[in-house]
């Protein structure tokens, strides 16, 4: 075997031997098995590791590995039958009824099957995350003194000082809680601003864990349309009024999905609208550091021009970094600090010290902003070339705005076209696409795809992606490029 064999190849190798020994014997040690198959001694520990996951082998820390026994007959299953009423149980009639689903969401975290390509990853793939930086910091960190201590339940203060910073205006390091990644402090968001049954209002596409977050709170989420310029906001008045909602949830720069970025002119005009209906405004900047090489320069946060407490902020390192890096901070002026705090702590306690001091030794190294530099030029690339592949092979599929920022586009398919069946056969054809459905928390006014140009190895894969697309495209709606593009 030579070394370039993957470690399920050697686990597949290693499976199909197993009947060698008897139920408790010693299978070879780690290294016969690298002279064996000519592979390193961490793809033996991995493909032992894969088999152990299973069940088939039994490893012990300097013992060796042993072919695992059988495994006695497992009871009969019991009758949870009884809990399909338990859960739907609601003791106030007036609430709106739970509901937990997360497969809007988990449709961009699941790894597709191998040899597929990732359109819809929704984190940078290995090679643009600064894997070599995150190690060395986690490394120092967990060196300084204290570091595997209790931290302040707020969070450190010079982090909470950083991202302070990063917010500008007239935010400070007392105003900032430290969150274990945005998916975390948005929930926390909308527990502290809105009781069970309210409604709340989301931009119409918006991001699916929003969404599903604010299901599995009983609150219910009421569309606000977006268009190239963000949120409107003669509507977004409208559904205040209309609805009564005190929390609106929106994501001014490169919105996810569609990539728009909020006009100056309706920036003041949103929080002006919200102030007025005594609602708060929870601003998600979830990709403000994955800025486009092109995008000159960018718009404040807009709790950067709030003095009056309207806009509860949230920020996050973990998409310019690695899924696993999960820090994020919420920032908010008044008593609603408070609340967000005491959520906070009786939810998780507080983000553990070390990773909170690996994200300082990681801002503050001078890997990081070599890093911010080298992903914003990667982005642009990537994202050209998928634009580029999209125009010469898929012309029917209107693409209403390029992003200068972010890691994907929101494309319009042609009408009539099944997204589920689409996506199918996507799948079949080895390119893993993102339904655009889960988007909308009503009815969508067409079908669309989100497609990813982050989460592959690059620009060779987004060029290959998009020609099984066009595959995929001919199955489903046979061949649309003999008609006229739509306008746009």
């Amino acid at each position: 075997m030579q070394q370039r064999s993957s470690v399920g190849e050697l686990a597949e190798r290693l499976r199909g031997e197993l009947d060698r020994y008897s139920p408790g014997g010693k299978l070879p040690s780690s290294r016969a098995l690298v002279e064996r198959f000519r592979v390193s001694p961490v793809t033996v520990s991995r493909a032992l590791a894969q088999l152990a996951a299973e069940g088939l082998v039994v490893t012990r820390p300097g013992a060796g590995a042993f072919r695992a026994r059988p495994h006695s007959p497992e009871p009969p299953a019991g009758d949870t039958s009884w809990q399909e009423v338990a859960l739907s149980a609601d003791g106030t009639p007036d609430l709106v009824p739970r509901t937990v689903d997360a497969s809007g969401v988990t449709v961009s975290l699941a790894a597709p099957p191998p040899g597929v390509l990732e359109f819809n990853g929704g984190y940078l793939h290995p090679s643009l995350q600064p894997e070599r930086a995150m190690a060395a910091a986690l490394a120092r960190a967990g060196r300084r003194p204290g570091a595997w201590g209790r931290p302040p339940l707020e969070g450190l203060p010079e982090l909470r000082e950083w991202f302070a910073r990063g917010i500008g205006g007239a935010v400070t390091a007392a105003e900032v809680l430290i969150a274990a990644g945005g998916q975390a402090a948005l929930a926390t968001a909308l527990r502290a601003l809105a009781p069970p049954g309210a409604p709340v209002l989301v931009e119409s596409p918006t991001y699916p864990g929003m969404l599903a977050l604010a299901r599995a709170a009983g609150l219910r989420p009421v569309p606000v349309p977006v268009d190239p310029d963000g949120v409107r906001p003669g509507l977004l008045a409208d559904a205040f009024h209309a609805t009564g909602a005190r929390v609106f949830v929106c994501q001014p720069l490169f919105q996810n999905p569609t990539g728009a970025v909020l006009a100056p002119a309706r920036r003041a005009e949103v929080l002006r609208i919200a102030r007025e209906a005594g609602a708060f405004v929870v601003e998600d900047d979830f990709v403000r550091r994955l800025v486009h090489a092109d995008a000159g320069p960018l718009p404040r946060p807009l709790a950067a021009d709030d003095p009056d407490g309207v806009v509860v902020h949230v920020g996050s390192l973990t998409k310019a970094t690695s899924p696993s890096f999960r820090v994020s901070a919420l920032a908010a002026h008044g008593p609603v600090l408070e609340r967000l705090r005491a959520i906070q702590v009786v939810d998780s306690f507080f983000v553990p010290r070390p990773l909170q001091e690996a994200a300082l030794e990681l801002v503050g190294s001078p890997a990081w902003p070599r890093h911010l530099r080298a992903l914003s030029a990667e982005l642009k690339t990537r994202r050209d070339a998928m634009t580029g592949a999209l125009a010469r092979q898929l012309p029917e599929l209107v693409l209403p705005h390029i992003p200068s920022g972010g890691y994907h586009l929101w494309l319009r398919l042609p009408e009539g076209t099944d997204e589920g069946a689409l996506t199918a056969a996507a799948l079949r054809a080895g390119v893993a696409l993102t339904p655009g459905r889960p988007y909308f928390s009503a009815e969508p006014p067409a079908a669309h795809l989100r497609l990813s140009f982050a989460a592959v190895a690059g620009t060779g894969e987004i060029a290959e992606g998009v020609r099984r697309l066009r595959a995929a495209c001919d199955e489903v709606v046979g061949n649309p490029l003999a008609r006229p593009r739509p306008a746009l």
